[in-house]
Formats: structure tokens, sequence, C-alpha cells
């Protein structure tokens, strides 16, 4: 707000601009949508005695008919000078309000607003001296974000039995040919638990990291490997492959219409992970890191590549004999104060080969509040439409209710669907919690379509990982043999922090973000580009699809 503090310092006695703070603070702003947290509308807000208060226009906010209130007292405000924005988080609500264009009067609104907001708040008074800090992000990604120099595959299949081969300065970047292979592993006993308890992060002082990030793209903030958990995002991803069975069912199911509700459950079954999993965040993955889990326990096979550093994208491809799963997801994460968002671009695919139905959707937003805190709360929220390419016989349109402050704990987590014929007409409506289960009443047979599985007894002393999250970062001597030594689970930091070892883990962090500084550097200075090893990107959608991988 330098802006407004330069107009107010040279307002003469004389000054038509007038900033005093009034009682009652009201007026039209553009308010951020809450779904699909995309686009703005024209709102009416009063704030009077430390209540923020909203409605469609002025006559319903004289009717009482609001659409939201938030305490302001209890929120951390946030302010974009340039946008002329300003952010409010109270944990369970965030607001983004901005005026509709930047002006001399707009500049004086929004400090009556901001100085308003400051005066049932005194916590905020405190950081009022801080610069702005909503604004584009123009912080180094330092999260190990670069390209990964890798070793040869001699060096790999040399490093010793923990499998922690190090990284090292060779020319290239690149795998080398054939080396993206996949092998039986029938029989194969995987194991339950992790060599090492979960690390202790309660001293890590989050909220001085954090305060200092406020609206910035958190990927490109540096964080204590303390906060991380031992999995990258590459593997995360995979996770959204823990229920196939609902993929296996649904090419087999000749009705159209329930087909689809089969569809639907898998896509909110990718949600139930986050249920245990908000103390921890997974590890960056570094520019050509791959990620490759075959599983012929559950009948796929499964890649995954960081194809692309600004914006950090992550491409994946899985197949199986009954479904063929694909997307390229681009994150971002935004601090607004109390909460972290969790946004995600990019749709997912899934096509059914015996039907040859090619669906697709999007992801909802997921928001961790009370992120400062060791009592966080995790909930996805939106809606989003999932659509069948080769067809247009139904579609599918699922909801994760947002939950309110005065909402009962039963409706927390809430998800309703409905699948639609093409005269949109409802032929199937189910529901239920993406953490307990979803049941669809209208099927010939009313039953309970999916229900995640039970989760360990010690899920707290291992990061909160499922028993399919447990197997997924498992490096045996065989894996070690035919992996590319791109593959994540050679990651020396993500290893060491398994083992228990946080220390060398930091240590290690820091050798890894220093060589992707220099790497990057290296392709600035030579004017070339990272070319992805398994995927193509298309032009202008800069989507990615999967190339051929070999089979062994």
């Amino acid at each position: 707000m330098d802006d407004v503090q330069h107009m107010e310092l040279n307002a003469g006695a004389g000054s038509s601009l007038d900033l005093s703070i009034p009682g009652i603070c009201e007026g039209y702003l553009m308010k951020r949508r809450k779904y699909p947290l995309k686009g703005w509308h024209k709102r009416y807000f009063m704030l009077d005695k430390g209540i923020l208060k909203y409605s469609k226009t002025q006559p319903d906010m004289m009717r009482g008919k609001l659409h939201g209130s938030m305490d302001v007292s209890r929120a951390v405000m946030s302010i974009n000078k340039k946008l002329q924005r300003i952010d409010l988080d109270a944990g369970d609500n965030i607001y983004h309000v901005k005026v509709k264009k930047t002006t001399q009067h707009s500049l004086g609104q929004m400090k009556m607003w901001k100085s308003t907001i400051e005066c049932n708040t005194p916590s905020l008074r405190r950081h009022s001296g801080r610069p702005a800090s909503v604004a584009e992000s123009m912080a180094e990604y330092f999260d190990a974000s670069e390209v990964i120099i890798c070793e040869s595959s001699s060096e790999a299949e040399a490093s010793d039995e923990s499998g922690l081969s190090d990284i090292t300065t060779t020319s290239t970047s690149e795998p080398e040919e054939g080396h993206c292979t996949s092998f039986s592993l029938r029989g194969l006993r995987r194991r339950t638990t992790l060599p090492a308890h979960c690390a202790d992060n309660s001293h890590i002082g989050v909220m001085s990291i954090l305060y200092n990030n406020i609206g910035k793209d958190l990927s490109r903030v540096s964080m204590p490997v303390a906060l991380n958990e031992p999995l990258c995002l590459l593997q995360r991803v995979s996770e959204e492959l823990e229920y196939t069975e609902l993929l296996d069912t649904a090419n087999h199911t000749d009705d159209p219409y329930i087909r689809m509700v089969y569809m639907a459950a898998f896509s909110i079954s990718g949600y139930a992970w986050a249920t245990w999993r908000n103390r921890y965040k997974p590890f960056n993955p570094v520019l050509g890191e791959t990620y490759e889990n075959l599983r012929e326990d559950r009948g796929f096979r499964y890649i995954s590549e960081q194809v692309c550093h600004h914006p950090p994208v992550s491409a994946c491809h899985a197949e199986s004999e009954n479904f063929t799963f694909w997307q390229d997801q681009r994150w971002k994460h935004k601090f607004w104060g109390k909460s972290l968002e969790i946004i995600s671009s990019g749709p997912v695919h899934v096509t059914l080969p015996r039907y040859d139905d090619h669906y697709v959707w999007d992801k909802v937003v997921t928001c961790i509040h009370n992120v400062l805190t060791q009592h966080r709360t995790l909930e996805h929220y939106g809606e989003y439409v999932i659509t069948n390419k080769n067809s247009d016989v139904c579609t599918c349109k699922v909801t994760f209710v947002k939950a309110r402050y005065w909402s009962p704990s039963n409706t927390q987590n809430e998800v309703q669907g409905e699948v639609l014929d093409r005269t949109g007409n409802v032929v199937h409506h189910f529901g239920g919690f993406w953490h307990e289960g979803i049941f669809c009443e209208t099927l010939p047979t009313p039953a309970c379509i999916w229900k995640p599985h039970e989760q360990p007894e010690d899920y707290a002393q291992y990061y909160g990982f499922s028993r399919y999250a447990r197997e997924l970062n498992e490096l045996t001597p065989q894996l070690q043999k035919v992996l590319p030594p791109t593959d994540t689970r050679f990651r020396p930091d993500q290893r060491l922090l398994e083992e228990g070892k946080v220390t060398e883990a930091d240590k290690k962090k820091e050798e890894v973000e220093q060589k992707q500084r220099e790497s990057r550097k290296e392709l600035t200075k030579r004017k070339e580009q990272h070319m992805p090893r398994f995927f193509k990107c298309y032009l202008p959608m800069r989507c990615y699809t999967g190339l051929s991988v070999s089979s062994g």
C-alpha cells in the first residue's frame, strides 16, 4: 500500500480524499467465486464491529439476506497493492476481495477497508509494517526443482545396499536408452512399515516461514526437510490408482449409466489419502525425475516424469488390460495466513477399451486449515463434470461440499453426484463422504460402491501412510538392477529422510538444490531446453502424452 501511504501524506487540508476510519464500512467489492474458485462477481460488503458480512445487493443486506460472514478479529489479512486486492483468512473461510478498477478513488477505498479491518484486529496491526505479502511469485525455486544430474547405469548398479546412488556431475541429465524397464514382481512380498518413524517437526518455525511468503506459490519456497514426507509428488499422484478395481468393474459393466457411476467413484477415491496426510508435504520432483511402479498384483503398470520446471508439471501414464490412465498435473500452493490452498490444473483421462470410452474430468481444490498449528484439518471443495469424449449418452456432475463453521461434524467431507442423460434428466444419484465411502441408492440393488481401505493402527508413526503408500518408495536389490537412475527411489535426500536421518537429509537436500541451480545456469548458457524422455508435449495445449515404455 505504498502508493496509498504516499497519497495520505501528500493530501492537504482541502483535499477531497477522506481516508478516515468510519464506524461502519460498507460498499460494493469484487469477490472471488467460491466454486470453482475462478472469476469474480460483485457483492455488497459491510464491516461492523469486527464482523464482515456480504450479500448480493445492498437491499439484500438491509433485509438480512446474507451470503456469508466472518469475524475479522480471527483472520489474517494480506494485501496485493498491484492488484488492489485484500485476502482474509479466518481458518474456516477465506475471502478474496478487490476493487473493480485501479483509480485514485479505488486506492482510497482499499485504504479505508484496510484501516477499518486493522482497527477489533490488534494482531494485524503488529504486522502492518510488513511489505505487501500477496504478490506474484518472484522467489527462486530452490526446493529440488531443476534438472537432476544422474549417474551412469554402471554407477547406479554399483551403489550400496541402501540404494543411495549419489548425484554426480555428468554431462547429461537424460537417462540412457533402454533404462526404463519392467520385470515380474509376482509373488514379491512388500513391506508393511518404513525403516524409521516419522520425523518430529513441532520445533520447526512454520509461522515465520509462511508469513514471509503469504500469497506465494509455495512450490518455489525452500522448506526444511523435516516438513517433508519420504515420497515425492510423482509417487503421490500414483496413489490415485490405489482403487483401480473400480475401473476393472467399469470395464465389465454394459450399462453406460452404471459405468459412469463407477467412474465417478474412482475419481473420488483419489482423495481418500488426504484424511491422514496433513502434517507433511511431499518432495518436489526435480526436472527429469521419473517414477515407475509395476503392480502385477493389481494388474497395471505406471510411469511418471517431471517434464517441466516453470510451471512445475508432472506427467504420468498407467495401463492395464481394463483401462488406460494419464494426466499432466500442475500444482500451485497458496498460503493465505491460516490456510493453505492446493490448486491443481490439468484434466485426468481414463479410457476403457471394451467400450471405447474416453472419460475426462478436472480436480477440486484441496485446503489445509490451521496450517500453523499441529491441529490441522483438511478439506476438498469444488465441483467437476465427467464427460465421455466418445459418447454423449451421459455425463456426471460431482460436488465436494465446502464445510461451514456452523455445519455439524457429520456433514464434513460430504460428496454429492448425479449421472445425467443427454437431455439433462437425472438417471442415478449418489453420495457419501470422500473419507468413508460412496453409496448409490438408484442402482438396481442399492449398494456401497466404494469404501477406503482400513488404515493401519500405527499410521501416526509413519506419516499417516496407508499400506499402499508404504510400498511406493521401497527399493529392493531386484529394483536397483533394473530401474533407471532418474527414478525417485534413488534420491539421496528422500532416502535419508525415510531412514530417519533428518540432519543428513537436510544437507543432501541443499546439495541437490545447488546442483539444480548450476544445471539451470548451464542450460541457459547453452540456450538449450530440457526435453522429456518418456513424454511428448503437444502445443498449444501444452499437454503431455506417454511415449512407448519398454515392457522388459
